[in-house]
């Protein structure tokens, strides 16, 4: 006898699996960004290490431990939203997933302000992106939000398969 949760596993899981490794992904370029490519291509011809002392010299501050905390925070739900993948269907985890990918983009801006200035502050130039990874990383976030709506009109007309198609192994989509 299966249940609802056994019936689920195999597809959750797999959904889940690489969901995680995209929100653990977008947060990676994301830190590289903020703390190493966006400096970099700032103030082009200096050495990150130069970058920082200046930054500090400057009494400012590039603000890493914020920066990591911030980011790490879709991770860290990911990982949390991976132990309860088995509980729900695949279009809840993609639609768990999708969002902190959305939300990765605010969390972006929000660990990228106080370096950003700081290297405006230290070198009087705009603080914005420098380096295109930001826009990639925006862009990311605006896919996300797109599919999150798709799988939330696909779930409201009904497009989950019925409990029989799972229990046949039919399930076509995703």
């Amino acid at each position: 006898m299966t249940n609802r949760t056994t019936e689920r596993n195999p597809w959750t899981v797999r959904v889940a699996v690489v969901g995680t490794t995209a929100v653990v992904a977008y947060a990676v370029v994301a830190v590289l960004q903020v703390l190493v490519l966006n400096p970099l291509s700032a103030v082009p011809g200096r050495p990150l290490g130069q970058i920082y002392a200046d930054v500090e010299a400057a009494g400012e501050s590039m603000h890493v431990g914020f920066v990591i905390f911030v980011l790490a925070l879709g991770p860290a739900i990911g990982v949390a939203l991976l132990r309860r993948a088995r509980e729900s269907s695949r279009l809840v985890v993609a639609g768990w997933y999708l969002t902190l990918v959305a939300f990765g983009a605010p969390a972006y801006f929000w660990a990228s302000f106080g370096p950003g200035m700081a290297i405006a502050d230290t070198y009087l130039i705009g603080g914005g992106d420098s380096s295109a990874w930001g826009y990639v990383l925006y862009a990311s976030s605006g896919l996300a939000m797109v599919a999150l709506l798709a799988v939330a009109a696909g779930r409201m007309k009904g497009h989950e398969p019925s409990k029989s198609a799972r229990s046949t192994g039919r399930t076509g989509g995703i």
